[in-house]
């Protein structure tokens, strides 16, 4: 197993967080240091460190975590216009927690693909 995160302390309730959505699979809540109006992150209840951690027994929740993007995007009304999903991985590719997470950015028109503060 995975050391716990602070994924896994928001997912099992120890940090308070207002979870936006939860399943057995995937949940989700806002990022503390947006950088749009819309900034959700969707995360494994799983603590899976990085994608290069991944097994096909994941594959379910991997999938959950796009299923959501969607779901989220359209209640927050964000859908017909756009957003943007980002998963890094490792330390180069900007990833900050080792726990697989991706991150729902929208409701402003985004800018071309940036490498940095995403």
């Amino acid at each position: 197993m995975a050391e716990e995160t602070i994924f896994t302390k928001i997912i099992n309730g120890t940090i308070p967080s207002k979870l936006m959505y939860h399943d057995d699979l995937v949940s989700a809540f806002a990022d503390i240091s947006p950088k749009a109006p819309q900034h959700i992150l969707i995360v494994t209840n799983k603590p899976i460190p990085s994608v290069n951690d991944v097994t096909r027994e994941d594959e379910a929740a991997l999938g959950r975590l796009f299923t959501v993007a969607a779901k989220i995007a359209h209640e927050l009304g964000i859908a017909e216009d756009g957003y943007r999903l980002i998963v890094n991985v490792g330390r180069n590719g900007g990833q900050e927690v080792p726990h697989i997470h991706m991150h729902l950015i929208g409701g402003q028109k985004m800018g071309g693909f940036g490498f940095a503060g995403a």
